[in-house]
Order: C-alpha cells, then sequence, then structure tokens
C-alpha cells in the first residue's frame, strides 16, 4: 500500500492540472440542487434522489448519468438542520485538504472514493457518497492532528480526537451491517476507509513508528532515572552502571530534524515525523514536515 500511495504522490506531481479547483463547492451546490428539487417534489416522492441516485439495475438499463449524478445526492434530507451541518462540515474540510495538497490531488482523492464506491456499488445495487464524504476527516485529522475546533460549535477540542470519533463511527456501522448479514453492504464503509490508507499508509507508518520510539526513549528516560532495577533471578538490587555509557545514552536523541536540527532532547515538546516523499528515512520537526526540499 506505501508503493501505490508513492505512485499517486508521482502521478499527481506529474499532473499537475489534473484537478478541479473549489471541488467542494460544486458538491456542496450539488447537494442543495437535489435537496430542493426532493423538497418540491409532488406526492412525497423525491424526485432529484430517484432520478439521480445510484442504482445498478437502472444504469445496465442505460440511465449512465447516476454514475456521476449519485455524487450529489444526500445521505439524509428529512433533517434540515443535518442536512445544513453536513454541508458545512464537507466544505470547511474539503477546502482544508484543497489548500494543504493542491486541486489535483484532491480531486484524484475523491476520483478514487467515487470509482471504489461505483465498483461496490454494482454488488450492492446501490451506493452513496457519505462515508467517503466522512472518511475526508481522516485525512483532514492525519494533515492537522494539533489543530482546535469547536465541536457541536461550543466545546474546543482538538481534531485528533475528533477523529477518534469518527472511527468508533465507522467501526459502528461495519460491525452493524456484519451483525445483521449484510455483508455486502459492509463495503460501503471499508472501501471509504480503503481510500483514506491508499493516500496515508506512509504517514500512519511514520507515525507509528515515532510513537514506539517515543514510548522507547520515556522508557530509556525512566530506566536512567530509578536506581534500582529487577535481576534475572527475581531480586532487586543497585543497578550498575558505567558512567561514560549512560552519559552517551542520555546524549543520544532518537529523532532529529533533517532540516533544522532540533532534537527530542533540544525541544522534547517538538513532535517529529518521517516524509513519505523523501527517498530514504528522514524525519522532520512540526515546523518543516510540510516545509522542506523532498530528497530524492
Amino acid at each position: 500500500m506505501r508503493a501505490m500511495q508513492q505512485w499517486l504522490d508521482r502521478f499527481c506531481a506529474r499532473h499537475p492540472r489534473l484537478g478541479i479547483p473549489g471541488l467542494m463547492r460544486y458538491i456542496v451546490i450539488g447537494n442543495v440542487l437535489v435537496y430542493l428539487l426532493d423538497m418540491f417534489s409532488k406526492s412525497g416522492y423525491a424526485m432529484g434522489t430517484g432520478l439521480l441516485g445510484f442504482s445498478a439495475s437502472a444504469i445496465l438499463q442505460g440511465q449512465v448519468w447516476r454514475l456521476v449524478t449519485f455524487i450529489f445526492v444526500p445521505a439524509s434530507s428529512h433533517n434540515i438542520f443535518f442536512f445544513l451541518v453536513t454541508l458545512y462540515f464537507y466544505y470547511f474540510i474539503g477546502n482544508a485538504l484543497e489548500n494543504e495538497w493542491g486541486a489535483n490531488k484532491f480531486t484524484i482523492f475523491y476520483l478514487f472514493g467515487v470509482i471504489l464506491n461505483i465498483a461496490v456499488g454494482f454488488l450492492v445495487g446501490t451506493a452513496s457518497m457519505f462515508y467517503v464524504n466522512m472518511s475526508m476527516f481522516f485525512a483532514f485529522a492525519t494533515l492537522f492532528p494539533n489543530l482546535q475546533v469547536l465541536f457541536f460549535f461550543i466545546i474546543p477540542m482538538k481534531v485528533k480526537w475528533l477523529a477518534w470519533f469518527d472511527a468508533a463511527f465507522f467501526a459502528y456501522q461495519i460491525l452493524r451491517l456484519l451483525l445483521a448479514g449484510h455483508f455486502l453492504y459492509a463495503l460501503i464503509p471499508i472501501v471509504a476507509i480503503l481510500n483514506y490508507l491508499l493516500f496515508f499508509a506512509s504517514d500512519i507508518g511514520g507515525q507509528v513508528s515515532y510513537w514506539k520510539g517515543r514510548a522507547q526513549h520515556t522508557a530509556n528516560q525512566a530506566r536512567h532515572k530509578n536506581p534500582n532495577f529487577s535481576r534475572p533471578n527475581g531480586r532487586s538490587g543497585p543497578k550498575v552502571v558505567n558512567f561514560h555509557d549512560a552519559k552517551t545514552q542520555t546524549k543520544t536523541p532518537l529523532h532529529k530534524c533533517a532540516v533544522c536540527g532540533k532534537t527530542d532532547l533540544t525541544d522534547p515538546q517538538m513532535e517529529f515525523r518521517y516524509c513519505s516523499k523523501c527517498n530514504g528515512y528522514y524525519c522532520y520537526c512540526a515546523d518543516h514536515i510540510n516545509n522542506h526540499i523532498h530528497i530524492q
């Protein structure tokens, strides 16, 4: 999967014009138009959803426009407050990702989600962009983990903690569908997560390595500060440490920024990450992870 991410990064770099600037704006406008069409439909028939939603049988009968128009069909149009909050969420997250990545990479990210949904849609019979839109928050949380937002417009909370709520929602939906025996329907949220993993496999791997290294560093510090240790036979006693070796170990950083030289020892509060675009295992501080020349 890491190789796939590297290929996607190279593809985006080679095709800078393959993108739709302001894509999320058009998605939101399309959702509003379909919502209004459903609202003013007669006899309680949701005309917009009925004519534009994904239907494998209808597509096979020649209604090929549904392969595109299902992107604009809202997940739910019963609660106008929920509908407006959802659109605001889509617009805010989508614009943030486009500003960070550029229009081409964000367009390709969204396009992959559409393609995966279409593939599953022909297996299940229906498809929705709801889970792909929700999975954008995973991408947002990966790029901006410490950004603080207002949960329910009231409670200040970091994005990385809200991502766990999103993960719990996905886990609940998948488990609910599996327990109900709807195994094919469970693929709909699963492919949305797969789309995220295609673009962030290396970032997740680098973050896991960072936390493992940080945990090891904390454990090493605790051992240096503790004058006692447990011997193999279970007895406790004073720890015999060579002073020169201990001094060397305490001055060896686990993470060092390849640009400014900051380490986890000189700046313990700084976060360090590893760049997936550099050809090698290069570490950068939070100030330079998105602002450095990639080493090839």
